[in-house]
């Protein structure tokens, strides 16, 4: 019976890490997006599991959108054999936290007159191509 007591409290004593990032912009309150799932406006945080890449989509009206891989190494005290006790046997929690900032650019006007032009370059190129072998000219 006494070690029972004492294994349940070891088990109530276990430590863990935390894992979480921290998203902030300039401007504020753009949508972030992690791996194509919606996290909300920043300033946002999101918590993780697996070290590694992870692709950030950064939108806000009014601003271009923003696609990001960031890299989150992993910290000494996860790796093997270390992650055993930092993981189970650490009496307290770690928290791993990584923040991100991202700087959006303003949205650019195209210049009309330019798309059109690139367009006409474009159907003109095209139709010196010709139409595909065995395909009728309409």
């Amino acid at each position: 019976m006494g070690w029972l007591g004492v294994l349940a409290a070891v088990a109530l004593l276990s430590g863990c890490v935390e894992r979480k990032y921290v998203i902030t912009t300039d401007p504020p309150g753009a949508v972030v997006y992690e791996n194509g799932k919606p996290l909300g406006a920043t300033p946002v945080d999101g918590s993780f599991v697996y070290y590694g890449d992870y692709h950030f989509t950064v939108v806000k009206d009014g601003y271009q959108t923003l696609q990001a891989t960031q890299n989150i190494p992993i910290p000494w005290y996860e790796r093997f054999p270390l992650d055993f006790f930092s993981e189970n046997l650490i009496p307290w929690t770690i928290q791993d936290v990584h923040r991100f900032h991202f700087a959006l650019q303003p949205q650019q006007v195209p210049n009309i007159q330019e798309v059109t032009d690139r367009a006409q370059q474009l159907r003109n190129r095209g139709q010196a191509i010709g139409a595909p072998v065995g395909v009728p000219e309409r």
